[in-house]
């Protein structure tokens, strides 16, 4: 059961994080971030190991002490009168009871912020723990346990979730039913913010990204034009007379490498350019495809400046 929100809600399940910062000693971890979080899309978080992710979804939650602020309806989070309501956070699995049934555990936090026990079966049918509820979470794999802090942060159906690597040790089958359920969450007019390494399930997952390096801000933007921005534009072209072609695409200035199977892989020049090339010269094209980078592709582009642990890639095992 999700809460929809309208236009009176909207401004409350949206985020604003403000010149967050934060030093360890002399170094700096959080560096002045400023983005918007929106509703109705899930938001991805990304960043390098040692980027500053886990530190700034804290910051944001007032678990760290630092500087700047993270706003929901204008408000900090200690401010807000139902916070539990309000933001639902996932950042640590291992935060239960070992000697407490899910349901117990779950009827605990219910006591303590308010909520009626008859939410505990709604959320732990939606995270799919139901069967399990007379179960002790001790002897849980990860993937369960990330199902258990979910449940725990829907517990007040909150307008906003805030997600730290909720998909780790999850199967297949797992993350494609978290795909589905914070689409549809996000979809109902809540807000989604969710820290990740899986690349590829970010890609089928967000709609927007926050991307951090070293603890500033690389960029806060579609989803589509993160890509589009790091992606180089290429083309694959296939012709039957490709060796033709290239030199008509050189002459016009463009960079053409070689692809699969006879293919072309082409720079600087729009498709439709390419095909008025083809056209002009009189070269039957079969293929054109506009090649869309990854978001692993483009993320690992945009971070290359900020990766602070490298390995030697070439360096064998021994």
């Amino acid at each position: 059961m999700f809460r929809c929100i309208d236009e009176e809600w909207a401004i409350v399940a949206t985020v604003q994080v403000d010149a967050l910062s934060k030093t360890f000693g002399q170094k700096v971890v959080v560096d002045g971030l400023r983005f918007t979080v929106e509703p109705g899309a899930v938001t991805g978080f990304l960043g390098p190991n040692g980027a500053g992710k886990s530190t700034t979804l804290r910051l944001m939650l007032e678990l760290e002490r630092g500087s700047g602020r993270a706003l929901f309806d204008g408000q900090r989070y200690s401010e807000l009168s139902d916070p539990a309501q309000r933001v639902g956070a996932l950042l640590e699995t291992r935060a239960y009871h070992p000697g407490r049934s899910v349901r117990a555990h779950l009827r605990m936090l219910t006591q303590g912020i308010g909520i009626a026990e008859e939410r505990i079966d709604e959320v732990l049918d939606l995270v799919g723990l139901l069967p399990v509820a007379r179960h002790r979470p001790k002897g849980f794999s990860l993937g369960m346990l990330q199902r258990l802090g979910l449940a725990c942060a829907l517990l007040g159906a909150p307008d906003v979730l805030i997600l730290d690597e909720p998909g780790n040790g999850m199967d297949p089958q797992g993350m494609r039913w978290l795909r589905t359920f914070l689409k549809e969450y996000a979809a109902a007019g809540n807000t989604v913010f969710v820290s990740s390494h899986q690349m590829s399930d970010l890609d089928e997952l967000a709609e927007r990204v926050v991307v951090i390096g070293k603890g500033r801000l690389i960029a806060d933007c579609t989803l589509a034009d993160f890509k589009r921005g790091y992606d180089g534009g290429a083309v694959r072209v296939r012709a039957d007379s490709p060796d033709e072609l290239r030199h008509a695409l050189l002459r016009r200035g463009a960079v053409v490498e070689s692809g699969p199977d006879g293919c072309l892989l082409v720079k600087q020049l729009t498709q439709r350019e390419i095909a008025a090339t083809a056209l002009a010269e009189g070269v039957i094209v079969t293929e054109l495809t506009v090649l869309e980078a990854t978001l692993e592709e483009a993320f690992l582009h945009a971070s290359a400046a900020s990766v602070e642990y490298v390995t030697d890639e070439k360096a064998g095992t021994r």
